[in-house]
């Protein structure tokens, strides 16, 4: 594939052991210092999500603060009718579970997981909140995640309102290309449709339209990433900017 130059890759090195940071698969606990990932070491716990299975549901109490290291967790705002729509993605660069830090004990969305099969680290909440009072750093590196996520939130919302769905389509494979194992990625229409609240027909067009730049390659129900360049070139500054505040906040 040309121009694979991604913001931030997945570092799959000997992610078997959570006793160690360097041993984890998820990049926001490989960035915590040493001293404070030995707080919560002991309480994480690796489990596994099908496709479709949810790791939060909106209104649900908080239990555990979930940290991906493998697969995508699509975050869901839900209209009437059951009417779902995408608003952010989180991979191993982050954590699921935020508003528990923002004060709040419930999830505002559904967090499923979309695309591949995903492993995480849970941590229970009440682990965390004592590991936190013994460390105002720990709190502060989730917090700046946050911060990043936000970013990447507005950013979603902007593009929706300003921008063509060619130029989405294009930024949402990147995110989706930032946290995905390979350059063939499992998207559907009615991944598109989460993603871009449009119909199938407009998805196929936007589809077609992104092949004839050769920047993907679209097979049934996979999306094969071509040219990394030219996606960038074709999302403009729909992408980027959170990837780069990521950089800036956590090194």
């Amino acid at each position: 594939m040309a121009g694979d130059n991604r913001l931030e890759t997945i570092d799959r090195d000997g992610a078997g052991d959570a006793s160690s940071a360097r041993g984890t698969g998820n990049r926001l606990l490989q960035r915590l210092s040493p001293d404070d990932f030995a707080l919560i070491a002991p309480h994480l716990d690796r489990v596994s999500f099908a496709v479709g299975e949810s790791l939060t549901r909106a209104g649900e109490r908080i239990e555990t603060l979930c940290f991906p290291e493998e697969g995508i967790a699509g975050v869901l705002d839900a209209l009437e009718g059951d009417h779902r729509f995408a608003v952010g993605l989180i991979g191993a660069e982050g954590f699921v579970g935020w508003s528990a830090l923002l004060g709040d004990d419930r999830s505002p969305y559904d967090v499923v997981m979309r695309a591949e099969q995903g492993v995480a680290l849970q941590l229970p909440l009440d682990r965390f909140h004592a590991a936190a009072a013994q460390s105002d750093t720990l709190q502060l590196a989730l917090l700046r995640f946050v911060q990043v996520f936000m970013t990447q939130m507005g950013r979603t919302i902007v593009s929706s309102l300003a921008h063509s769905i060619e130029r989405r389509m294009a930024r949402w494979i990147l995110l989706y290309h930032d946290r995905i194992r390979d350059d063939a990625i499992c998207m559907t229409h009615e991944e598109f449709r989460l993603m871009l609240g449009v119909r199938r027909s407009s998805v196929t067009e936007a589809l077609h339209r992104l092949e004839e730049e050769h920047a993907i390659r679209s097979v049934r129900g996979r999306v094969l990433v071509r040219d990394r360049d030219v996606l960038m070139r074709m999302a403009g500054d729909t992408y980027g900017h959170a990837e780069s505040e990521y950089r800036r906040l956590l090194g």
